[in-house]
């Protein structure tokens, strides 16, 4: 026999009288965890050049409020929020949206090449982000791009030396980089680079927005 707590058991319901007709559900309890909006919407409304005070003519509210809104210092109506959301034509669901992330670990990071010899390129953004790219690159000594310029197809490039040394060299001058440099250039410049020390380097390249390959 099944003891008093059995679900399954039809005996055991029909012995211990239960009185399925009088039994109330139990309500869900409230989800408390706090929602941030604030911060969506403040750079959603950076992100169109918009001022507060331009937001507060549009949608009829007042800036103080709207300050406090954005840091999430009130919690607005429903009303507030669609008149906010109609302004910045922005979807009043995508507030409440987790943000989307990827996470690559640099063990997991693919192989790709980007040109170069003696040279592990590893990229460590989605191949589908085309907003940045990001590479991890591990540098043998006399490891170059080239002995040629080149250039990519993207407006801003960033190297970012973490250990090691490399120089950057351009048509009318080179620029010597060691661990912890960081140069930023437009990425159309032509340009090439070489790790003329005698140990191995690791640096970090930023491609904004991402280029799969340059005019090598």
């Amino acid at each position: 026999m099944c003891n008093i707590y059995c679900t399954k058991c039809s005996l055991c319901l029909v012995e211990h009288h239960l009185d399925f007709e009088n039994m109330r559900p139990i309500p869900p309890a409230p989800d408390t965890a706090s929602v941030s909006i604030g911060p969506k919407l403040r750079a959603t409304r950076l992100a169109q050049g918009l001022t507060i005070d331009q937001l507060a003519r549009a949608s009829g509210l007042n800036k103080g409020f709207i300050s406090r809104v954005e840091r999430d210092a009130t919690s607005p109506s429903v009303a507030t929020l669609l008149a906010l959301c109609q302004v910045l034509s922005l979807p009043i669901g995508a507030l409440f949206e987790p943000p989307v992330h990827d996470v690559i670990r640099l063990a997991d990071a693919p192989k790709i090449n980007f040109g170069g010899s003696l040279v592990d390129d590893r990229l460590l953004t989605p191949r589908s982000e085309g907003g940045v790219q990001v590479l991890r690159s591990t540098l043998a000594p006399g490891a170059s791009g080239g002995a040629e310029f080149y250039s990519i197809a993207c407006e801003v490039e960033v190297l970012h030396v973490i250990q090691g040394g490399v120089t950057l060299r351009f048509p009318q001058h080179d620029v010597e980089l060691t661990a912890g440099d960081t140069s930023t250039f437009g990425g159309r410049q032509p340009h090439t680079w070489l790790n003329a020390t005698s140990e191995q380097s690791e640096v970090l390249w930023v491609i904004v927005p991402a280029a799969w390959s340059g005019s090598r």
